[in-house]
């Protein structure tokens, strides 16, 4: 559902925008702190939070393998949502890397927030 607010109103008559948070894992922090600029300054994120490093433990071509790797959790607006992933995938050093997305619920304050990061200068 792109796009859709389900936030009551800011009493602007405005409604609050749909929050999501995109994940996904860098193999270095450099690699995730560049990427987070990237989408904040791009106005495709409101916020990246950079956590790590965590080990990830996963099947790739059959063998099992172990990495370090760093996590970016990216806030954004459904809106924003597919330019954000698309900008994840350009940019990425990893030939799949994860990229999940969930639905957030937060305060209408935070989302308004998000929601003009965001919005396209």
């Amino acid at each position: 559902m792109m796009g859709r607010a389900f936030s009551p109103s800011l009493g602007t008559g405005m409604t609050t925008p749909e929050i999501l948070a995109i994940s996904t894992t860098c193999s270095s922090r450099e690699a995730a702190e560049a990427l987070g600029h990237r989408l904040v300054e791009a106005r495709l994120a409101a916020c990246v939070q950079v956590e790590g490093p965590i080990a990830s433990i996963y099947r790739w071509q059959g063998v099992v393998e172990t990495a370090t790797e760093w996590r970016c959790l990216c806030k954004t607006t459904a809106d924003r949502e597919a330019a954000c992933v698309a900008a994840i995938l350009a940019a990425h050093d990893y030939q799949t890397p994860q990229i999940a997305v969930a639905r957030v619920a937060g305060s209408p304050a935070y989302a308004a927030w998000v929601g003009e990061s965001v919005a396209p200068a």
